[in-house]
Formats: C-alpha cells, sequence, structure tokens
C-alpha cells in the first residue's frame, strides 16, 4: 500500500522519467525481475554511501529501515563484489581528450576551432598528423588502434589521400552499442543529479533549463532540430574551449578536482491531442 506521506507530485514524475528507460529495457530484453535486481543494488549502495549517521558505516537493519530492501538481500549485497562507478571508460574518455585536442590546438585545428584533415602518418603529416595528436595525449597507445575504433564508431572517415577527417566536433560515436550506453549512463545520471539536487533546495542551485512547445507542424521541428544540432553545437565547442583552457591554468593549483557536465539535448514526439495547446 502507497503510504500517504509521499507526494503524489514526486511519483508522478518518477513514473515519467521511468517510462522512456522501461521501453529500452522491453526493447533488450531486460525483464522486471532482472530491473527489480538491479533497483535493489542501487538503493542499498547509495543508502550505505550517502546516508550515514556521523560518517558511521550503517548497519544492515539500518539500510534494510531505510531501502525497504529484506536484510538478507542487503547483506548478501553488501558481501558482493563492489561494483566499478567509472564516470566513462577509458575509450571514450580517451576519445573525449583526442578531440579536444583535435579541435582547440594548433597546429590541429583552424584559428575558428575547425579541425582540419590530418595525413595519417607522421611520415607525411609531421607534427600536424593522426600520430602526431594520438601522441600528443598518449603515448601508451597506437594511433593505428584509435583509428580503427573511430572508424568503426563512425567518428572519423578516411579519404583517397589517406587523411584522416573527423565527422562529428564531439567525441559522440555514431555506431558501438556499449559506447553508446555509457553516455547514456553518463548524461542522464548528471542531468537527473542536477535536476535532484534543485529540488532538494539545498545550496546553490545547478542550471537546469528547457523551452517547450506542443502545437508545431513538422517542417518547424525540422527546422528547430537543425538550428539545434548547429548553434547548439557551436555553443558547447565554446564552452569545452573556456573548459580546456581552464584546466590548462589549474595545472599548477593543489586544490581538489572536480568533474563537470554540460548538456544540450532536443527531443520531439506527437503531441497528445487531448492536451492543451501551451508554450514556455
Amino acid at each position: 500500500m502507497q503510504s500517504p506521506t509521499l507526494p503524489p507530485s514526486l511519483l508522478r514524475a518518477l513514473r515519467r522519467v521511468m517510462r522512456p528507460l522501461v521501453r529500452l529495457m522491453l526493447r533488450k530484453g531486460v525483464t522486471y525481475t532482472v530491473f527489480a535486481d538491479l533497483l535493489k543494488e542501487v538503493f542499498v549502495d547509495v543508502a550505505e554511501r550517502e546516508f550515514r549517521l556521523d560518517d558511521k558505516v550503517p548497519s544492515d537493519s539500518r539500510i534494510s529501515l531505510l531501502t525497504g530492501v529484506h536484510r538478507k538481500d542487503v547483506r548478501r549485497l553488501r558481501n558482493e563484489s563492489e561494483a566499478s562507478f567509472a564516470v566513462l571508460p577509458q575509450n571514450i574518455t580517451l576519445g573525449a581528450q583526442l578531440v579536444t585536442a583535435w579541435t582547440n590546438s594548433g597546429p590541429f585545428c583552424t584559428s575558428a576551432g575547425q579541425a582540419l584533415p590530418l595525413p595519417r602518418l607522421a611520415s607525411a603529416g609531421g607534427d600536424c598528423s593522426f600520430d602526431a595528436l594520438v601522441a600528443k595525449i598518449s603515448t601508451d597507445i597506437r594511433a593505428r588502434v584509435v583509428l580503427d575504433e573511430w572508424l568503426r564508431l563512425g567518428v572519423v572517415r578516411l579519404d583517397e589521400h589517406d587523411c584522416v577527417h573527423l565527422e562529428t566536433q564531439a567525441f559522440v560515436p555514431q555506431k558501438g552499442f556499449d559506447e553508446k550506453a555509457a553516455y547514456l549512463g553518463h548524461n542522464l545520471h548528471d542531468h537527473a543529479s542536477a535536476a535532484v539536487h534543485n529540488l532538494s533546495g539545498e545550496g546553490q542551485p545547478f542550471f537546469e533549463r528547457s523551452v517547450h512547445y506542443d502545437a508545431l507542424a513538422p517542417a518547424s521541428v525540422d527546422t528547430l532540430r537543425e538550428a539545434v544540432a548547429s548553434e547548439g553545437m557551436q555553443t558547447l565547442l565554446s564552452f569545452s574551449r573556456l573548459a580546456a583552457d581552464l584546466e590548462n591554468l589549474d595545472l599548477s593549483t593543489d586544490e581538489q578536482r572536480q568533474r563537470i557536465t554540460i548538456g544540450l539535448y532536443f527531443y520531439t514526439e506527437p503531441t497528445d491531442p487531448d492536451s492543451p495547446k501551451t508554450s514556455p
């Protein structure tokens, strides 16, 4: 039975948030039973890490009381190997660093931040080659390995002159389910974390805004889609260049490091014919 103390508005919001995730799970064969087991693990982990009293590790009984998960399950989940909570897989973080260098650092880009086609080999392009770009970021991985992976993901293309062209202005794989799934977890986690923080009313709020209309014709939606893809990407690239410059300055300090995520998204679907026509 539903507790009368639970805010109905919160439950409605959670139900709406879950719909696209359930849609994805059903498409990929993740059943309710599998998801319920995963959810138990998350409930126990969050309670153990973030709901401590006087910084003391909570007992199994307290976690069971907080989460509603049976104490036997709490004990089992706490005794199992600790899950990995890496922000993004290494191949993605390396890819993001390489694309940032390609679009922000000479001699790999124009003064306006446009990535230049790069000769694949240093023997052909010297310091302005794909080999040199990879070596600038990491000497532990061969440029050929990166190139093969990026060709698989659709991040770059190779032309008839053996030059490498960047196909996107940010490291967003066009192919590769595992890589896309990693971004799903990263981006939705950070967006949800910002929204949850703002709902709590504690501390300085994060910037989290959107515009929404529900009476647009398909042609108008296409116009907006193209504008977001073009102008929105330029905005994100400007933030990326600023963050890269600031990070370089911060290397000389001993302050605690923090990570950031700045996002922009676009979504459309048919309007419910029974809903009222509104604008922001």
